[in-house]
C-alpha cells in the first residue's frame, strides 16, 4: 500500500470500531427498504481494495462459507490490518462492513467489540441461513487472528 493510500484510509476511517459500527447503522438508515439495502451492499463490496493472487491460498481461505472467501491479516497487537475477498457480490458486501469495523485497530479492541451493526441494521433477519453461518464464520476468523496476537 502505498503512502496516499494509507493516508486515505487514515483520514476516512473512523476512530474506533463503535464509531464505525454506529456510521454504518446511519447509512443503513438512509434507505426504505432492503432492495435498496442490498444494492448498497454490493456497491460496498465492489469497492473492496485489491487482494493479493498469491495471498488467495489454503491458509487464508474462511472456513464456514458457502461462497470462497479469503482473508488476510497483517500487523500486530497493536495495530492489525485485513485485507479479503470473496466470489460472491453480497458477501463481499458484508466483508466490507466487517473491514470498516474491525480493520486499522488493535488486537485487544477487536476482541472487545461485538458486531452490534449486525442486529442495528437489520442484517441478522435479512440473510440467509447460508450467509449468516458465513458472516459468523469471517468474524470468528477475525476475532482468532487477534486473539492469536494477544498471547
Amino acid at each position: 500500500m502505498n503512502v496516499s493510500t494509507e493516508q486515505t484510509r487514515e483520514t476516512l476511517a473512523e476512530p474506533s470500531a463503535e464509531a464505525a459500527q454506529a456510521a454504518i447503522a446511519e447509512e443503513f438508515g438512509f434507505f426504505g427498504d432492503w432492495t435498496e439495502r442490498y444494492q448498497y451492499l454490493i456497491d460496498l463490496g465492489r469497492k473492496l481494495p485489491a487482494f493479493p493472487e498469491e495471498a488467495r491460498i489454503e491458509a487464508n481461505k474462511v472456513t464456514g462459507c458457502q461462497s470462497q472467501v479469503w482473508l488476510l491479516a497483517r500487523g500486530d497487537a497493536d495495530h492489525l490490518d485485513f485485507l479479503a475477498i470473496s466470489d460472491s457480490s453480497i458477501v463481499s458486501g458484508l466483508i466490507a462492513l466487517l473491514l470498516r469495523v474491525y480493520s486499522g485497530r488493535s488486537a485487544r479492541e477487536i476482541l472487545d467489540t461485538e458486531p452490534r451493526f449486525i442486529e442495528a441494521i437489520g442484517l441478522s433477519r435479512h440473510l440467509s441461513p447460508t450467509r449468516s453461518n458465513g458472516l459468523a464464520a469471517m468474524l470468528a476468523t477475525i476475532k482468532r487472528r487477534a486473539a492469536d496476537l494477544t498471547g
